[in-house]
């Protein structure tokens, strides 16, 4: 093994993209450094809030609540047995937990736009590398006197992105 890599990587993972998922997690580690306060928090707790220990938690809580309120829990008074503050409380609760997950999806829809919107423009210069290198070939049968399928000449046109989005556009059904 050598520079920090594991023995199980190496065999399954090829170097080029070990670098670039390392890449990829140092990115992400900075994007949460970055963020706010707000938005640090909002992620914890969202988080959290999609694990089985808040599920857990929430059933114990909630449970042992209802429990002792019906009598159920013997030496436990019963403190809500109309359960309006048991309702109280988990519509509070609600309110702050869907704020949470919502400033977390907010967050997380602008790192998703930034990564979408860097997928496009590497495609678009592919395709755009792609094209250049269909014409260079298609240059050198020419030359060569080398017989070439018909669509050769349709594969090293550049793609024009807008007229693409608009030809989605005409064609999607007017349903979505």
């Amino acid at each position: 093994m050598s520079e920090g890599r594991s023995e199980d990587a190496s065999k399954s993972v090829p170097r080029p993209l070990e670098r670039n998922i390392s890449t990829l997690m140092d990115r992400r580690a900075r994007e949460m450094d970055r963020a706010g306060l707000p938005e640090r928090v909002a992620a914890r707790v969202s988080d959290f809030l999609g694990s089985m220990w808040s599920l857990a938690m929430h059933a114990a809580v909630f449970g042992t609540w209802i429990l002792a309120n019906v009598g159920w829990i013997p030496l436990v008074p019963q403190w809500d047995p109309t359960f309006v503050v048991l309702g109280m409380v988990a519509s509070v609760e609600a309110i702050f937990l869907t704020t949470f997950v919502l400033i977390n999806q907010n967050r997380l829809s602008r790192i998703d736009e930034e990564r979408s919107e860097l997928a496009l423009h590497i495609a678009l210069l592919s395709e755009r590398q792609t094209s250049k290198l269909v014409e260079i070939s298609a240059g050198l049968a020419k030359r060569l006197d080398v017989a070439l399928p018909d669509e050769v000449e349709t594969l090293a046109e550049d793609p024009e992105p807008e007229a693409v989005l608009d030809e989605i556009r005409r064609q999607r059904p007017s349903s979505l």
